[in-house]
């Protein structure tokens, strides 16, 4: 499973591709133990090169979000997935808020990073 969401412009890099991925893992979409698509299938999924893949996947590993083992694969390491329930819930409960009034993922995404920054009242 490659993660992609349709509202946001397709990863062209490394950083980007990580991006999706750590989100993915953080989230809870992508669980512990489960294998990520090989850097070959990640890159044809893309439309980018094997090395462009290959660099977010060490990014990854550098972040201990994945593991990498010899004929087992690329796999989300034990312990790597899910932000706190409640966190994932409300982010659940914003992109569908924002997707029912209209909102695209990059002004929903604007919207979260100046709340995120504004001073609690």
């Amino acid at each position: 499973m490659t993660p992609v969401n349709p509202d946001s412009p397709a990863p062209r890099t490394a950083d980007d591709i990580a991006e999706l991925f750590r989100g993915a893992i953080r989230s809870g979409q992508l669980g512990d133990g489960e294998r990520l698509p090989t850097v070959r299938q990640t890159a044809r999924d893309f439309g980018i090169a094997q090395g462009t893949a290959a660099k977010a996947y060490r990014a990854l590993e550098q972040e201990g979000l994945v593991a990498t083992r010899t004929a087992a694969g690329t796999r989300v390491a034990p312990g790597a997935s899910r932000a706190a329930g409640v966190v994932v819930e409300r982010a659940r409960a914003l992109a569908e808020a924002a997707q029912a009034e209209g909102t695209g993922f990059d002004d929903a995404v604007a919207v979260l990073r100046a709340v995120w920054s504004a001073p609690a009242e």
